[in-house]
């Protein structure tokens, strides 16, 4: 008989809901923070960084679903955060994050 090895913590769809909607919540907080275009932007980097190195802490010891979760909508906020300055830089020609 061939061994058998099982995934201590697999990845399962509540796991990687339960992880989007806390960092989404996480990044709706911190985005709330920023009072213009350059301190949101800041804030969103600040969290997306703080919450990836909980996804990284969470694939080594912990539920890769919600490691999962947190890391794709974590790189969604930091798309739309990206989009916002790039569309603010296009629209004024000064580059806002400075």
């Amino acid at each position: 008989m061939r061994p058998s090895y099982r995934e201590p913590y697999p990845v399962t769809g509540p796991g990687v809901a339960i992880g989007a909607v806390t960092a989404f919540a996480w990044l709706l907080l911190f985005g709330l923070l920023g009072r213009n275009v350059s301190s949101y932007a800041w804030w969103t980097l600040l969290a997306g960084g703080l919450a990836w190195l909980a996804a990284a802490v969470l694939v080594r010891h912990g539920d890769r679903g919600v490691a999962t979760g947190v890391a794709i909508v974590t790189a969604g906020g930091w798309s739309i955060a990206a989009a916002i300055v790039a569309v603010r830089w296009a629209q004024s020609g000064d580059w806002p994050l400075w």
